[in-house]
């Protein structure tokens, strides 16, 4: 594969047209990131619990969904593995349903990994960024650095925090998102 300027040069032109072109879709969805993290940093609690109901619905659908699907290819390959697999998600998404505030611990763990490898991904793809974005690129980068220092918030905070946490995170979290999008979507309906 070549990787000589002209094709990289080319790519970075289609790239910045094709973000130029839907500039109205990003900010549009900055928009609805930046009042849904408004209202869960307003309601954090309420937004903690829940998200974790919302997780245990999609746990035990997809469980039962999975458990009805493995008794009708029963002769398949991978039985029992996929047995296993709807079982563990029937199991979590009771566990999740029945005490939602304990299992704001667990997916507290689980939102960690989220906002670490959130963090990383943002502050990769503004540097990939950086030479069509030219000043706005910034924004992405500190929404990344804002991911990677809400996973520290987090994991110094458990486990007494875990109940209000998810909600204030994950709401800083799609305000500075919602933000960086809106501005990368006013940048790109300037630019040609």
């Amino acid at each position: 594969m070549s990787t000589n300027p002209t094709n990289i040069s080319s790519f970075q032109r289609a790239a910045a047209a094709a973000v130029h072109d839907h500039w109205v879709f990003f900010l549009v969805e900055g928009i609805v990131l930046l009042v849904l993290g408004a209202v869960a940093i307003l309601l954090p609690v309420l937004a903690t619990i829940a998200l974790t109901i919302v997780i245990g619905w999609l746990f035990l659908v997809s469980g039962v969904v999975g458990l009805f699907t493995t008794f009708w290819m029963r002769t398949a390959p991978g039985f029992w593995w996929s047995l296993l697999s709807a079982v563990l998600g029937i199991v979590v998404g009771i566990l999740l349903l029945a005490s939602p505030v304990t299992g704001a611990v667990s997916l507290t763990l689980m939102l960690i990994a989220f906002f670490i490898i959130e963090g990383i991904a943002s502050i990769m793809y503004a540097l990939e960024h950086k030479r069509e974005m030219s000043g706005n690129w910034g924004w992405m980068l500190v929404s990344g650095i804002v991911d990677l220092v809400l996973a520290v918030m987090i994991f110094t905070g458990l486990p007494s925090t875990a109940a209000w946490a998810i909600g204030l995170l994950v709401g800083i979290n799609m305000v500075f998102g919602g933000s960086a999008l809106i501005a990368m979507a006013l940048h790109a309906r300037k630019a040609a």
